[in-house]
């Protein structure tokens, strides 16, 4: 399979949508079992100086065998609710974001559902943007709000990479966690608040993939033994597309709101690499304060990543009513996008 790009980039850049809604609760469930940097020098050539230096990555959560992706959905979903005092049966969809599903049919978000009990609800399931799925599910959540039979949407972003990551991998090894984040999100009356802009991209490539299991490389024996349902990572491709087009789509997306990147209150970005965020906080001129972190302590968690960083500023009570904030990611594909809105 080659890694090389396609030569056109096709990039959406739109306005807002008219039906105001909120950010009413927010819940996450971290796997209990830490695994710290010293812990995984014990299985890869690799230093806690070297891991911290490069990803700003301290530690990360390991899902029980036993369990999978949708059990974390469900676990962060009840708090999410309880926040938004909400039940499971007030809800009129439930859209999942994740590139670890517990199997490739029946959905995961149709499984999150019947957990729940959320017997009404839509169930949509947003997959393959992998760490820029979040982005595109409350994009999906926020045109849904616009219908007048829709008023409550239960966006999760959740991923289990350790499922996907060759357990001899020293880079997706050292980088990602399992973890699952959720956002409740209602219909609102306050003008002005909701989506006020956003730009959505996406260049093809294969520097970030999992080959084998789709209908080009179907699973079997060889498949298995070569190792091609794992994740594999061109890292230096990874940082050249990230530092380029996340400062690119915030600039477009706010500009599309009336807004400079610095006039933006709160950013939630997917929690890939701190020297990324690093990067794209530089370029953009945005001071650290704004951009909450928990990679240090989570690691990359894919989906999960800018819901975690939403949740975090959330309980601390710092989103207020009229705030700005934009939610934006990169994941394999590639795939990026930004979303500006205000809090209601």
């Amino acid at each position: 399979m080659t890694l090389a790009c396609e030569q056109t980039t096709d990039t959406h850049t739109g306005a807002g949508l008219p039906v105001p809604f909120a950010v009413t609760g927010t819940g996450l469930h971290l796997p209990p079992a830490i695994v710290t940097n010293k812990d995984l020098t014990r299985n890869l050539r690799t230093s806690d100086e070297w891991i911290t230096a490069r990803t700003g990555i301290r530690e990360r959560r390991r899902l029980a065998p036993e369990l999978a992706t949708s059990d974390m959905c469900v676990a962060a979903a009840r708090p999410a609710l309880e926040a938004a005092r909400f039940a499971p049966g007030d809800l009129d969809a439930v859209i999942v974001a994740s590139y670890t599903a517990d199997q490739p049919l029946p959905s995961t978000s149709a499984i999150v559902k019947s957990a729940l009990g959320a017997t009404r609800a839509l169930a949509l399931d947003v997959a393959q943007a992998a760490c820029a799925s979040g982005v595109h599910a409350v994009l999906l959540a926020a045109h849904l709000l616009q219908n007048p039979s829709i008023s409550t949407v239960l966006v999760i972003g959740a991923d289990c990479a350790s499922r996907v990551i060759r357990p001899t991998d020293r880079t997706g090894g050292v980088f990602f966690g399992d973890a699952a984040a959720a956002v409740v999100l209602t219909r609102a009356e306050t003008a002005g608040a909701g989506l006020l802009s956003y730009d959505i991209g996406s260049k093809l490539s294969y520097a970030v993939q999992i080959p084998g299991g789709g209908s080009r490389l179907p699973t079997t024996a060889d498949t298995v033994a070569a190792g091609a349902h794992y994740v594999s990572m061109d890292g230096p491709a990874v940082w050249e597309t990230a530092t380029t087009r996340l400062p690119e789509s915030v600039t477009s997306a706010t500009r599309q709101a009336g807004l400079t990147p610095t006039e933006i209150d709160h950013y939630f970005f997917h929690q890939a690499n701190i020297n990324i965020l690093q990067e794209t906080l530089r370029r953009l001129d945005i001071p650290a304060d704004r951009a909450p972190i928990t990679l240090d302590r989570l690691g990359n968690t894919g989906a999960a990543g800018l819901f975690t960083a939403l949740h975090h500023t959330t309980t601390a009570g710092r989103l207020r009513p009229g705030d700005t904030y934009v939610m934006c990611a990169i994941g394999a594909g590639f795939h990026w996008g930004t979303l500006c809105l205000r809090q209601a």
